[in-house]
Protein backbone atom coordinates (compact mmCIF):
# COMPACT_ATOMS: atom_id res chain seq x y z
CA UNK A 1 0.00 0.00 0.00
CA UNK A 2 1.10 3.64 -0.62
CA UNK A 3 2.09 5.17 2.74
CA UNK A 4 0.82 8.63 3.32
CA UNK A 5 0.49 11.03 5.92
CA UNK A 6 -2.03 13.60 6.87
CA UNK A 7 -1.25 17.22 7.18
CA UNK A 8 -2.82 19.61 8.01
CA UNK A 9 -1.38 22.77 5.93
CA UNK A 10 1.00 25.63 6.29
CA UNK A 11 0.02 25.43 9.95
CA UNK A 12 0.92 22.27 10.37
CA UNK A 13 3.53 22.10 13.48
CA UNK A 14 5.11 19.17 11.08
CA UNK A 15 7.22 20.03 8.28
CA UNK A 16 6.39 18.75 4.98
CA UNK A 17 10.64 18.11 3.96
CA UNK A 18 10.76 16.29 7.63
CA UNK A 19 8.35 13.61 6.40
CA UNK A 20 11.00 11.96 3.51
CA UNK A 21 12.95 11.12 6.99
CA UNK A 22 10.48 8.33 7.61
CA UNK A 23 9.37 6.93 4.55
CA UNK A 24 6.66 9.04 4.15
CA UNK A 25 5.59 8.14 0.04
CA UNK A 26 2.32 10.63 -0.50
CA UNK A 27 0.05 13.54 1.33
CA UNK A 28 -3.13 13.38 2.50
CA UNK A 29 -4.79 16.76 3.24
CA UNK A 30 -7.75 19.32 2.43
CA UNK A 31 -8.22 22.96 2.00
CA UNK A 32 -9.17 23.46 5.32
CA UNK A 33 -9.77 27.29 5.40
CA UNK A 34 -12.35 26.87 3.09
CA UNK A 35 -15.95 26.89 5.08
CA UNK A 36 -17.86 23.79 3.88
CA UNK A 37 -20.34 24.21 0.57
CA UNK A 38 -17.88 26.43 -1.06
CA UNK A 39 -16.63 25.40 -3.74
CA UNK A 40 -12.76 25.05 -4.46
CA UNK A 41 -10.57 26.56 -7.42
CA UNK A 42 -8.34 25.33 -9.65
CA UNK A 43 -6.21 27.93 -8.59
CA UNK A 44 -6.78 27.07 -4.61
CA UNK A 45 -6.04 23.63 -5.48
CA UNK A 46 -2.55 24.39 -7.42
CA UNK A 47 -1.29 26.74 -5.24
CA UNK A 48 -1.58 23.66 -1.83
CA UNK A 49 -0.39 21.34 -4.91
CA UNK A 50 3.08 23.47 -5.20
CA UNK A 51 3.68 23.49 -1.78
CA UNK A 52 3.75 19.89 -1.55
CA UNK A 53 6.07 19.75 -4.46
CA UNK A 54 8.62 22.12 -2.54
CA UNK A 55 8.72 19.49 -0.18
CA UNK A 56 8.78 17.42 -3.13
CA UNK A 57 5.13 15.36 -2.80
CA UNK A 58 2.01 14.77 -4.49
CA UNK A 59 -1.07 15.46 -3.00
CA UNK A 60 -2.48 11.79 -3.20
CA UNK A 61 -5.79 12.05 -1.62
CA UNK A 62 -8.11 14.82 -0.39
CA UNK A 63 -9.09 14.31 2.85
CA UNK A 64 -11.88 16.13 2.93
CA UNK A 65 -14.17 17.37 1.40
CA UNK A 66 -16.14 18.33 3.59
CA UNK A 67 -20.09 17.85 3.38
CA UNK A 68 -22.34 20.10 4.77
CA UNK A 69 -24.76 20.40 7.66
CA UNK A 70 -26.92 21.82 5.00
CA UNK A 71 -26.57 18.34 2.85
CA UNK A 72 -26.97 16.10 5.21
CA UNK A 73 -30.44 17.83 6.76
CA UNK A 74 -31.59 18.54 3.02
CA UNK A 75 -32.21 22.25 3.92
CA UNK A 76 -32.83 24.67 1.51
CA UNK A 77 -29.31 25.36 0.40
CA UNK A 78 -28.38 21.82 0.09
CA UNK A 79 -28.98 22.17 -3.27
CA UNK A 80 -26.38 24.86 -4.16
CA UNK A 81 -24.21 23.32 -1.58
CA UNK A 82 -24.17 19.99 -4.01
CA UNK A 83 -23.70 21.88 -7.03
CA UNK A 84 -20.14 23.26 -5.34
CA UNK A 85 -19.32 20.06 -4.20
CA UNK A 86 -19.61 18.76 -8.36
CA UNK A 87 -17.71 22.36 -9.13
CA UNK A 88 -15.06 21.19 -6.12
CA UNK A 89 -14.72 17.60 -7.66
CA UNK A 90 -14.11 19.20 -11.34
CA UNK A 91 -11.47 21.44 -10.11
CA UNK A 92 -9.75 18.43 -8.31
CA UNK A 93 -9.96 16.48 -11.34
CA UNK A 94 -8.46 19.44 -13.27
CA UNK A 95 -5.75 19.06 -11.00
CA UNK A 96 -4.69 15.71 -11.29
CA UNK A 97 -6.24 14.37 -8.54
CA UNK A 98 -8.32 11.28 -7.99
CA UNK A 99 -9.42 10.54 -4.71
CA UNK A 100 -11.50 12.37 -2.13
CA UNK A 101 -12.53 10.79 1.52
CA UNK A 102 -15.23 12.32 3.33
CA UNK A 103 -17.89 11.60 6.04
CA UNK A 104 -21.55 11.69 6.85
CA UNK A 105 -21.58 12.32 10.39
CA UNK A 106 -23.96 14.78 11.86
CA UNK A 107 -22.54 17.80 13.40
CA UNK A 108 -19.96 16.54 15.11
CA UNK A 109 -16.47 14.95 13.51
CA UNK A 110 -14.57 12.66 15.60
CA UNK A 111 -15.25 12.59 19.60
CA UNK A 112 -13.38 12.71 22.44
CA UNK A 113 -13.74 13.43 26.05
CA UNK A 114 -10.45 13.57 26.54
CA UNK A 115 -7.09 14.52 23.76
CA UNK A 116 -4.73 13.61 25.80
CA UNK A 117 -5.31 11.22 28.43
CA UNK A 118 -2.08 9.70 30.43
CA UNK A 119 -0.86 6.47 29.78
CA UNK A 120 1.08 4.10 31.61
CA UNK A 121 4.25 4.10 29.73
CA UNK A 122 4.23 8.02 30.10
CA UNK A 123 2.64 9.01 26.96
CA UNK A 124 -0.89 10.22 26.11
CA UNK A 125 -3.37 9.51 24.37
CA UNK A 126 -6.94 10.36 22.86
CA UNK A 127 -9.98 8.93 24.87
CA UNK A 128 -13.74 8.58 24.96
CA UNK A 129 -15.67 7.68 28.08
CA UNK A 130 -19.58 7.66 28.20
CA UNK A 131 -19.74 9.02 31.70
CA UNK A 132 -17.84 12.33 30.50
CA UNK A 133 -19.67 12.31 27.30
CA UNK A 134 -23.05 12.39 29.88
CA UNK A 135 -21.81 15.14 31.83
CA UNK A 136 -20.79 17.42 29.01
CA UNK A 137 -24.70 16.42 27.75
CA UNK A 138 -26.66 16.53 30.81
CA UNK A 139 -24.96 19.76 32.39
CA UNK A 140 -23.18 21.54 30.11
CA UNK A 141 -24.86 21.40 26.82
CA UNK A 142 -28.62 20.26 28.80
CA UNK A 143 -30.21 18.86 26.07
CA UNK A 144 -33.81 18.24 26.73
CA UNK A 145 -34.19 14.67 25.56
CA UNK A 146 -30.32 13.80 27.03
CA UNK A 147 -31.70 12.14 30.63
CA UNK A 148 -33.66 9.43 28.06
CA UNK A 149 -30.48 8.73 26.51
CA UNK A 150 -28.63 7.35 29.43
CA UNK A 151 -29.06 4.10 31.89
CA UNK A 152 -29.63 5.48 35.33
CA UNK A 153 -26.09 4.52 36.10
CA UNK A 154 -24.78 6.60 33.79
CA UNK A 155 -26.67 9.43 34.76
CA UNK A 156 -26.05 8.76 38.73
CA UNK A 157 -22.29 8.75 37.80
CA UNK A 158 -22.38 11.86 35.79
CA UNK A 159 -23.95 13.83 38.19
CA UNK A 160 -21.38 12.83 40.91
CA UNK A 161 -18.29 13.86 38.42
CA UNK A 162 -20.31 17.03 37.22
CA UNK A 163 -20.56 18.27 41.31
CA UNK A 164 -16.79 17.47 41.97
CA UNK A 165 -15.58 19.74 38.56
CA UNK A 166 -14.05 23.00 38.66
CA UNK A 167 -14.96 25.59 36.32
CA UNK A 168 -11.36 24.72 34.05
CA UNK A 169 -12.30 21.32 33.91
CA UNK A 170 -15.76 22.15 32.60
CA UNK A 171 -14.63 24.33 29.61
CA UNK A 172 -11.92 21.60 28.90
CA UNK A 173 -14.45 19.08 27.92
CA UNK A 174 -16.48 21.15 26.17
CA UNK A 175 -13.77 22.00 24.06
CA UNK A 176 -12.51 18.77 23.98
CA UNK A 177 -15.71 17.34 22.71
CA UNK A 178 -16.60 19.82 19.69
CA UNK A 179 -12.77 20.10 18.92
CA UNK A 180 -13.28 17.84 15.82
CA UNK A 181 -10.21 18.83 12.96
CA UNK A 182 -8.23 22.15 12.81
CA UNK A 183 -10.04 24.67 10.92
CA UNK A 184 -13.57 22.85 11.64
CA UNK A 185 -15.62 23.63 14.55
CA UNK A 186 -12.68 25.20 16.70
CA UNK A 187 -15.24 28.17 18.30
CA UNK A 188 -18.33 26.67 18.11
CA UNK A 189 -19.93 27.48 21.54
CA UNK A 190 -22.85 25.36 23.32
CA UNK A 191 -25.62 27.39 21.88
CA UNK A 192 -23.85 26.56 18.41
CA UNK A 193 -24.35 22.97 19.13
CA UNK A 194 -27.87 23.43 20.25
CA UNK A 195 -29.00 25.19 17.07
CA UNK A 196 -26.88 22.57 15.18
CA UNK A 197 -29.07 19.93 17.03
CA UNK A 198 -32.54 21.43 16.25
CA UNK A 199 -31.79 21.12 12.58
CA UNK A 200 -31.73 17.39 13.38
CA UNK A 201 -35.14 16.96 14.75
CA UNK A 202 -36.66 14.53 13.22
CA UNK A 203 -34.35 13.09 11.17
CA UNK A 204 -34.38 9.07 11.92
CA UNK A 205 -31.45 6.92 10.79
CA UNK A 206 -33.48 5.65 7.43
CA UNK A 207 -33.96 9.37 6.73
CA UNK A 208 -30.15 10.33 7.46
CA UNK A 209 -29.53 7.34 5.44
CA UNK A 210 -31.50 8.25 2.35
CA UNK A 211 -30.10 11.75 2.46
CA UNK A 212 -26.51 10.55 1.88
CA UNK A 213 -28.00 7.65 -0.71
CA UNK A 214 -29.51 11.14 -2.31
CA UNK A 215 -26.02 13.16 -2.23
CA UNK A 216 -24.36 10.36 -3.71
CA UNK A 217 -26.71 9.53 -6.67
CA UNK A 218 -25.57 13.34 -7.75
CA UNK A 219 -22.34 13.62 -6.97
CA UNK A 220 -21.00 9.81 -7.37
CA UNK A 221 -22.19 9.47 -11.49
CA UNK A 222 -20.09 13.13 -11.45
CA UNK A 223 -16.74 11.57 -10.24
CA UNK A 224 -17.55 8.63 -12.02
CA UNK A 225 -17.16 10.33 -15.28
CA UNK A 226 -14.38 12.71 -13.88
CA UNK A 227 -12.08 9.26 -12.84
CA UNK A 228 -12.39 9.94 -9.18
CA UNK A 229 -13.26 8.05 -6.33
CA UNK A 230 -15.46 8.85 -3.06
CA UNK A 231 -14.75 6.76 -0.38
CA UNK A 232 -16.89 7.84 3.56
CA UNK A 233 -14.90 7.56 6.80
CA UNK A 234 -17.34 5.33 9.35
CA UNK A 235 -18.83 7.08 12.21
CA UNK A 236 -16.42 7.60 14.67
CA UNK A 237 -17.60 6.49 17.58
CA UNK A 238 -19.86 4.07 15.77
CA UNK A 239 -23.09 4.73 17.93
CA UNK A 240 -25.48 7.46 18.54
CA UNK A 241 -24.21 10.81 20.96
CA UNK A 242 -26.08 13.77 21.40
CA UNK A 243 -29.81 11.36 20.05
CA UNK A 244 -28.20 12.03 16.38
CA UNK A 245 -28.82 9.32 14.06
CA UNK A 246 -25.59 7.30 12.85
CA UNK A 247 -25.88 5.41 8.97
CA UNK A 248 -21.86 4.29 8.80
CA UNK A 249 -21.19 2.31 11.40
CA UNK A 250 -20.69 -1.09 10.83
CA UNK A 251 -20.18 -3.82 7.74
CA UNK A 252 -23.59 -3.85 6.56
CA UNK A 253 -23.75 0.17 6.67
CA UNK A 254 -22.00 0.03 4.00
CA UNK A 255 -23.01 -2.75 2.19
CA UNK A 256 -26.50 -0.71 2.37
CA UNK A 257 -24.80 2.39 0.81
CA UNK A 258 -22.77 1.00 -1.57
CA UNK A 259 -25.22 -1.22 -3.67
CA UNK A 260 -27.56 1.97 -3.21
CA UNK A 261 -25.32 3.75 -5.69
CA UNK A 262 -23.73 0.86 -7.32
CA UNK A 263 -20.93 2.61 -9.32
CA UNK A 264 -17.37 2.07 -8.62
CA UNK A 265 -16.33 5.33 -7.61
CA UNK A 266 -18.85 5.09 -4.62
CA UNK A 267 -16.62 3.68 -2.55
CA UNK A 268 -15.28 3.13 1.49
CA UNK A 269 -12.11 4.73 3.31
CA UNK A 270 -11.64 1.72 5.97
CA UNK A 271 -10.80 3.16 9.07
CA UNK A 272 -10.02 0.36 11.37
CA UNK A 273 -9.77 2.16 14.63
CA UNK A 274 -13.67 3.89 14.09
CA UNK A 275 -15.69 0.83 12.91
CA UNK A 276 -13.15 -1.20 15.58
CA UNK A 277 -14.60 0.25 18.84
CA UNK A 278 -17.73 -2.33 17.93
CA UNK A 279 -16.61 -5.73 19.24
CA UNK A 280 -17.88 -7.63 16.35
CA UNK A 281 -16.33 -5.74 13.81
CA UNK A 282 -13.81 -8.23 11.72
CA UNK A 283 -11.49 -6.27 9.69
CA UNK A 284 -10.59 -8.92 7.50
CA UNK A 285 -14.46 -9.70 6.85
CA UNK A 286 -14.65 -6.13 5.67
CA UNK A 287 -11.94 -6.50 3.07
CA UNK A 288 -13.28 -9.61 1.90
CA UNK A 289 -16.86 -8.12 1.47
CA UNK A 290 -16.04 -4.49 0.56
CA UNK A 291 -12.74 -5.19 -0.74
CA UNK A 292 -13.22 -3.69 -4.47
CA UNK A 293 -14.76 -0.39 -2.93
CA UNK A 294 -11.93 0.56 -0.82
CA UNK A 295 -10.25 3.35 -2.08
CA UNK A 296 -8.28 4.16 0.80
CA UNK A 297 -7.51 3.06 4.65
CA UNK A 298 -6.94 4.55 7.67
CA UNK A 299 -4.72 2.17 10.02
CA UNK A 300 -5.08 2.58 13.88
CA UNK A 301 -6.54 0.68 16.98
CA UNK A 302 -8.55 1.39 19.87
CA UNK A 303 -8.76 -0.67 22.76
CA UNK A 304 -12.62 -0.94 24.56
CA UNK A 305 -12.62 -0.08 28.58
CA UNK A 306 -15.33 -0.83 30.86
CA UNK A 307 -18.53 1.03 30.40
CA UNK A 308 -21.77 1.68 32.67
CA UNK A 309 -23.37 0.94 28.85
CA UNK A 310 -22.88 -2.11 27.24
CA UNK A 311 -23.70 -0.60 23.75
CA UNK A 312 -21.67 2.18 24.21
CA UNK A 313 -17.85 0.99 25.19
CA UNK A 314 -15.41 3.76 26.35
CA UNK A 315 -12.17 3.27 24.57
CA UNK A 316 -8.72 4.73 23.78
CA UNK A 317 -6.30 5.34 21.25
CA UNK A 318 -4.10 2.60 21.38
CA UNK A 319 -0.60 1.81 19.97
CA UNK A 320 -1.22 0.34 15.88
CA UNK A 321 -0.84 -3.12 16.96
CA UNK A 322 -1.37 -3.39 20.32
CA UNK A 323 -5.75 -2.16 19.92
CA UNK A 324 -8.99 -4.60 19.40
CA UNK A 325 -8.60 -4.62 15.96
CA UNK A 326 -7.14 -7.59 13.83
CA UNK A 327 -4.34 -4.98 12.27
CA UNK A 328 -2.33 -8.06 11.06
CA UNK A 329 -4.99 -9.84 9.89
CA UNK A 330 -6.94 -6.58 8.18
CA UNK A 331 -3.59 -5.61 6.46
CA UNK A 332 -3.23 -9.18 5.22
CA UNK A 333 -6.57 -9.09 3.64
CA UNK A 334 -5.55 -5.23 1.78
CA UNK A 335 -2.43 -7.00 0.51
CA UNK A 336 -4.46 -9.08 -1.28
CA UNK A 337 -6.85 -7.40 -2.59
CA UNK A 338 -4.08 -5.04 -4.08
CA UNK A 339 -2.82 -8.19 -5.56
CA UNK A 340 -6.09 -9.07 -7.12
CA UNK A 341 -6.36 -5.71 -8.29
CA UNK A 342 -3.00 -5.74 -10.42
CA UNK A 343 -3.67 -9.14 -12.03
CA UNK A 344 -6.91 -7.50 -12.87
CA UNK A 345 -5.27 -4.96 -14.41
CA UNK A 346 -6.84 -1.71 -12.52
CA UNK A 347 -4.94 1.51 -12.35
CA UNK A 348 -6.02 1.94 -9.07
CA UNK A 349 -4.30 -0.99 -7.53
CA UNK A 350 -2.40 0.56 -4.80
CA UNK A 351 -4.23 1.30 -2.29
CA UNK A 352 -3.20 4.76 -0.26
CA UNK A 353 -3.11 4.13 3.49
CA UNK A 354 -1.82 6.35 6.43
CA UNK A 355 -1.34 5.31 10.05
CA UNK A 356 -4.01 7.65 11.85
CA UNK A 357 -4.21 8.95 15.63
CA UNK A 358 -1.29 7.93 17.33
CA UNK A 359 -0.42 8.61 20.49
CA UNK A 360 1.87 11.39 21.69
CA UNK A 361 5.12 9.82 22.53
CA UNK A 362 8.52 11.45 23.38
CA UNK A 363 8.72 15.48 21.79
CA UNK A 364 5.70 14.80 21.52
CA UNK A 365 4.30 15.65 24.53
CA UNK A 366 3.82 19.03 26.02
CA UNK A 367 0.38 20.37 24.47
CA UNK A 368 1.85 21.32 20.86
CA UNK A 369 1.06 18.62 18.80
CA UNK A 370 -2.26 18.57 16.43
CA UNK A 371 -4.32 15.97 18.82
CA UNK A 372 -4.64 12.80 17.18
CA UNK A 373 -1.87 13.77 14.87
CA UNK A 374 2.13 13.80 16.88
CA UNK A 375 5.10 13.55 14.72
CA UNK A 376 6.71 10.25 17.13
CA UNK A 377 2.58 8.62 17.69
CA UNK A 378 2.21 8.23 14.18
CA UNK A 379 5.97 7.86 12.81
CA UNK A 380 5.84 4.48 15.36
CA UNK A 381 2.63 3.84 13.63
CA UNK A 382 4.07 3.62 10.36
CA UNK A 383 7.08 1.50 11.63
CA UNK A 384 5.09 -1.16 12.43
CA UNK A 385 2.56 -1.18 9.43
CA UNK A 386 5.08 -1.10 7.30
CA UNK A 387 6.49 -4.06 8.85
CA UNK A 388 3.51 -6.26 8.64
CA UNK A 389 3.35 -5.00 5.04
CA UNK A 390 6.91 -6.45 4.42
CA UNK A 391 6.07 -9.47 5.77
CA UNK A 392 3.05 -10.11 3.66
Amino acid sequence: MKQCWRWFGPDDPIALADLHQIGVQGIVTALHQLPPGQPWTESDIAARQAVLANAGYNWDVVESLPVSEAIKTQAPEASAHIASYISSLHALAARGIETVCYNFMPILDWTRTSLRAPQPHGGAAMLFDLVDFAVFDLHILRRGNAPSDYPQEVTDEANRVFSAMSDTEKTTLQHNITAGLPGSNDQWSVDDVRALLDTYDGITPDRLRAHLIDFLTEVAPVAQSLGMRLCCHPDDPPFSLLGLPRVMSSTQDYGAVLNAVDVPANGATLCTGSLGVVSSFDGPEFVRTHGPRIHFAHLRNTMRTLSLDRERPNFFEAPHLEGDADMVGTVRALMAEQKRREIEGRSDWQIPMRPDHGQELLSDLGGHSTPGYPLIGRMRGLAELRGIMASV
